[in-house]
Parts: structure tokens; sequence; C-alpha cells
């Protein structure tokens, strides 16, 4: 075990003053298309306490989907049929993509993409709408009067964005009446930009919650993708945390994400439900701050100054 206090956050987080708590892991359904155990995922996440449970309406275009909207579709047949595990979760969903136009953030595309989110997920509420890209030619005015208007009509509980620059949620929130609540970087070992960018310090100044998707670096930092663009330092830093925490690689990922400070919350996207036992053990990793520094001169390849 590291020999100073351990960073990694464990404890549940609130998104807002007054919003719902989740856990620290949530269960990402980007590739939610296995018609077998969709049920059994969303139960066994529960059970772990992965409280939040992230899709998007575009989810459903790549890995074996059936088309824009089919993975919310999935979910929502579940919830139709197991409305005690609705009752269960914190549903955050994302609008704004609407192919073939790349982003439409307009007060007109987006109240229509939450509406017919709901329809899809069966449910008369989102407990968290973010924007999923931001869409630089409608204006944050525009854009804030939408999510506030959602929020006073009840189909929203909170708002968020994801993949913004600190520059462009700073624009959004100040014509914003509702709080955002959170923010969906890429963060992992392998990606460090929310580090370096802005990002995580924006959200340690106000508050708002770092959702961080693809905190495995898209399969790349466990052999399960290309290994390009991974430092083999960075591998054998992780593998030595692994071992001497007797855990797998996955595990210390996942808790260098949570060791953040702001308490970001790691969307982990596996749709196996015996892998989610193995991700939640990443709660009882010890990462004190030679570890994490550790990581991220791997991870950079140089020492820091």
């Amino acid at each position: 075990m590291g020999t100073t206090s351990n960073l990694v956050r464990t404890e549940p987080r609130s998104l807002g003053a007054d919003g719902p708590t989740v856990g620290p892991l949530a269960l990402g359904l980007w590739r939610f298309t296995d018609t077998g155990q969709n049920a059994a995922l969303i139960e066994a996440g529960l059970d772990l306490g992965m409280s939040l449970v992230d899709i998007a309406d575009v989810y459903g275009l790549d890995w074996g989907g059936t088309g824009f909207g089919s993975c919310e579709e999935r979910l929502g047949t579940v919830l139709e049929a197991r409305p005690d595990l609705r009752n269960r979760m914190v549903l955050a969903t994302k609008g704004g993509i609407i192919p073939p136009v790349p982003y439409d953030s307009s007060a007109v595309a987006l109240r229509a993409a939450c509406e017919a989110s709901l329809a899809r997920l069966e449910t008369d509420r989102i407990d968290l709408y973010q924007v999923h890209r931001p869409d630089m030619f409608t204006h944050p005015a525009e854009l804030a009067d939408t999510l506030d208007t959602l929020v006073a009509d009840g189909l929203v509980g909170a708002v968020g964005v994801s993949n913004y620059t600190p520059a462009q949620t700073r624009a959004l929130a100040a014509h914003l009446d509702a709080p955002l609540v959170s923010t969906q970087p890429e963060y992992s070992a392998a990606c460090l930009d929310p580090l370096r960018d802005g990002t995580l310090d924006l959200c340690a100044e106000t508050g708002i919650v770092p959702l961080a998707w693809s905190p495995l670096g898209g399969g790349r930092l466990v052999g399960a993708g290309s290994s390009a663009g991974v430092r083999p330092e960075l591998i054998a830093t992780l593998d030595r945390l692994a071992e001497r925490e007797q855990v797998d690689r996955a595990a210390v990922c996942v808790a260098f994400v949570l060791a953040h400070p702001t308490a970001p919350v790691a969307i982990v996207g596996t749709q196996r439900p015996e892998r989610l036992t193995s991700l939640q053990a990443a709660l009882g990793v010890h990462l004190d701050r030679n570890d994490v520094y550790d990581i991220v001169e791997a991870s950079e390849g140089r020492p820091l100054p």
C-alpha cells in the first residue's frame, strides 16, 4: 500500500446543490446493443452503486447498433418491463447531434431531440440532460433558453454539457438560470487534457461535476484495442501499481480518474455484467501523490518541472 494519504475519492457525488447523488462509477451505454443481457447489465450496475446511467440519442450508429436512437430504445424496453430499475437510477442522456448535420442545438432541434429521447426511453423525465457536443452556430443565449424551458416544463431535472471547452461552458452558464451540474470530458491516464486545458480547474471553481468518459482510454490502456499512442512506460507504471494493489490494470486506471480533487465520476462502458465487479475494485485501490504523478509523468513521457 502507499505510504501517504489515499487520493482516490469513493464518496457519492452530488449533481448540484439540490440534485441527486450518484456513485463514483457510472454505467455508460454507448455499446448497449446486446439484447440478451441488457436488463442484467443495468441491474448489476445498480446493485454495485453505479446509479448514474449514461446514454445518448446518437448511440446506436456504431458498435453493432441498428441506427440513431436504437440504444435509447433498448434501454426504454428494459425500463418499461422493469420500472423498479428506473426508480433506482439517475438517468442521463445527451442530444444535439442530428445526422447528417454534425451538431444542432437550435431551440427547435434540441427541444425535439429531448422529447424524442423521452419517448424512446419510456420515461416522462430525464434526470440529467446534456448537450452532447457544442454547436458553434447556436448562440449560447438561445441554447440556455431551451435548456431552462426544458427544466421549467419538468421534462429535465438538471442540465450539463459534454465535450465543451471551459470557455464554451462559461459562455453557456452566463445565460442559464438553471445551473450547469456536469461536464463530460474524455479523461484517463492516456488522455490528460482536462488536467491541462482548464476543464477540471473550472469544475473546482464552480462545483460542476466532471463525468469522465473513456477512463480506460477506449480500451487502449487494457489491451482491448490498439495500443497506438500509449507509452510503454505508462503501461509499466500501471502494471506496477496493479501488482502492488492486487487488482487488474483497469481498476488502477479507474482509480486514477477518481483521484482528482474535483471527484470525477468514471463512466465505464463494459457491456458484461461480470466485468463490472472487477471495475468496482477501483474503489479499494490506494493511490498517493507519488503514484498519481508517476502516472502523469509516464503518460506524458517527461518529468514534471
